[in-house]
C-alpha cells in the first residue's frame, strides 16, 4: 500500500459533476479523473494561504449550476454529458500537503497524476495557482510529445522570483525545459504581468507561438486552431485571467479583452477534433472575488465541453468495450 496522495473533497457538492469519489489511486478504474491541486509554491509567506487554494472546493460547489442533472440535454455539446455511454468519471479529491515540508504538495501532485495516467484515465485538474502545471507536466514525461496550449493574460516565462523557480509566474518557462513538451501556443496574452522584455525575448527564442488577445479577436479562434498541428497530443492549461473578466471575474488580476466563452468552447471542441487532448487544468480562480459563482460555473462548463466533445469523439469507447467484455464477477 503506497502513501495516500489525496484527501476527499470537502463540504457542499463532494465531487465534480456528480462523479464518484475515489481517493485510492492504487485501484483506480476510470475514464476521467478530476483532481484538485490546491497549493502552489509561494513567493512570500503571505501567499502560503493563497485564496486560490479554495478554488477546487468552489468549483465543485458550482456543479449544479454547471450541470443541472446528468440526464438533461445540453446544447453546448448536443445531448447529455455522457451521451448514454458507460463513461466512468471519478473525483480523486485534493492533493495533500505537509506543513513540515513545503515541497511535499508538488511531489504528491506529480505522483497522483502519474497514477491517473497509469490507470489510463484523462486528468482534469482544478488549481490552485498557475504553478500547478509544473508538477503535472512532469508526470507526462512518458506521454510525449506534448503540444502545450495555454490560455492566459500573462506570459508566465519568469525563471524565478525570490529564488522560487516553480511559482505561478514560471510554468511555461519550466514546461519549455521539459524534453517531452514540444510546441507551445500561448493564447489571449495581453496587458501586463510579471514578464519583462527579457522574458518575452526568451519565449521568442524558444519559438513559442504567442497569440495576443487582439490577434485572436481579429482573426478568430478557428484561424488559431488551424496553426496548431493536427494529430497532436494536447495539454491545455487555462488561467482564469486569460478568459475575459465578464466570464470569469473571480481572479486576482483581471485584464480586459480576454478570451470569450464562445471562443473557449470553439477551442475545446476544435482540439478534440484535431487530435487527442491528454489533460487539462483550470487555475488562478480566486473564490473571494467571484461574482454570483460565474467563475466557478464557467470552469465547470469548460470541463463539460471538453468531456462532452471527447465522449462524442470516441475517446473512451475502447475502454468501455473492454469493460463490457469482462466476465461477470
Amino acid at each position: 500500500m503506497t502513501r495516500k496522495l489525496t484527501s476527499a473533497p470537502k463540504h457542499g457538492h463532494t465531487s465534480m459533476l456528480y462523479s464518484t469519489v475515489q481517493t485510492d489511486l492504487d485501484t483506480l478504474d476510470a475514464d476521467i479523473a478530476f483532481l484538485g491541486i490546491p497549493y502552489g509554491s509561494a513567493y512570500t509567506m503571505d501567499e502560503v494561504t493563497n485564496d486560490q487554494s479554495r478554488a477546487p472546493t468552489a468549483v465543485r460547489q458550482a456543479t449544479d449550476r454547471a450541470v443541472r442533472l446528468l440526464d438533461r440535454y445540453d446544447f453546448d455539446i448536443g445531448g447529455t454529458l455522457y451521451d448514454g455511454r458507460d463513461v466512468r468519471a471519478v473525483d480523486c479529491g485534493d492533493v495533500t500537503g505537509d506543513p513540515a515540508d513545503p515541497k511535499a504538495h508538488s511531489r504528491n501532485a506529480e505522483a497522483a497524476v502519474r497514477r491517473i495516467l497509469a490507470a489510463g484515465a484523462l486528468p482534469l485538474i482544478i488549481g490552485g495557482d498557475h504553478g500547478i502545471p509544473i508538477p503535472v507536466l512532469r508526470a507526462y514525461d512518458d506521454q510525449g510529445p506534448i503540444t502545450l496550449i495555454q490560455i492566459d493574460a500573462h506570459l508566465d516565462w519568469r525563471d524565478q522570483i525570490n529564488g522560487v523557480h516553480d511559482g505561478l509566474s514560471s510554468p511555461i518557462r519550466r514546461a519549455s525545459e521539459m524534453p517531452h513538451v514540444k510546441e507551445i501556443f500561448q493564447i489571449g496574452i495581453r496587458a501586463q504581468g510579471t514578464a519583462r522584455p527579457e522574458e518575452y525575448e526568451a519565449a521568442q527564442a524558444y519559438g513559442s507561438n504567442i497569440v495576443t488577445a487582439y490577434e485572436l479577436h481579429e482573426k478568430g479562434m478557428q484561424a488559431i486552431l488551424d496553426r496548431i498541428p493536427d494529430g497532436g497530443r494536447y495539454y491545455l492549461t487555462v488561467d482564469a485571467d486569460g478568459v475575459d473578466p465578464s466570464v470569469m471575474p473571480g481572479v486576482a488580476g483581471p485584464a480586459f479583452g480576454g478570451v470569450t466563452y464562445c471562443q473557449m468552447r470553439e477551442l475545446l471542441h476544435g482540439l478534440v477534433r484535431k487530435g487527442r487532448v491528454v489533460g487539462m487544468d483550470i487555475v488562478e480562480i480566486t473564490p473571494s472575488k467571484d461574482v454570483n459563482q460565474l467563475t466557478a460555473i464557467a470552469a465547470g462548463r469548460f470541463f463539460v465541453n471538453l468531456v462532452g466533445a471527447a465522449v462524442r469523439a470516441g475517446y473512451f469507447d475502447e475502454r468501455i468495450s473492454r469493460r463490457a467484455a469482462r466476465p461477470a464477477a
